[in-house]
């Protein structure tokens, strides 16, 4: 059974859309210890949300983890950052709002609510299928 996790990225630098056209991407530029260690549990076949920040502002597709965390090729390596590699699975059908997750009151508790400036996070199975059920997507 896989683990679920949220990553945020600004459109402008990094979009959905950029990953469907690249069909794979290094999730790197993560500078948070916090973050860092929600990377390091991601495994295999994970499946995760990608949010648009900053202008967005809504979660925009679904990826899944291609490869678990390592070294982050373009640190100092003794600051030991991590990346993980992921890959697109599908745009979702309808994008989900920050102020339809916000008016949602069983993602209350999630850490894009409660923790806003993490960029790398994990969800419960449940909000995790709230989601995506919001942005009217299927995973088969």
């Amino acid at each position: 059974m896989p683990n679920y996790w949220l990553v945020k990225t600004e459109p402008g630098e990094f979009s959905f859309e950029d990953l469907i056209r690249d069909k794979k991407t290094v999730w790197d530029g993560v500078r948070n210890h916090q973050a860092k260690k929600n990377m390091m549990q991601m495994a295999l076949g994970d499946l995760v949300l990608v949010y648009h920040s900053v202008t967005q502002k809504a979660l925009a597709g679904l990826a899944k983890v291609s490869k678990t965390a390592y070294p982050d090729p373009n640190d100092n390596p003794q600051n030991n950052w991590q990346v993980v590699e992921i890959v697109p699975v599908k745009a979702l059908t309808q994008p989900v709002s920050l102020a339809d997750i916000k008016a949602t009151p069983s993602l209350a508790d999630i850490a894009l609510i409660k923790q806003s400036r993490l960029s790398v996070m994990p969800l419960s199975a449940e909000a995790f299928n709230t989601l995506l059920a919001m942005g009217q997507t299927q995973i088969k």
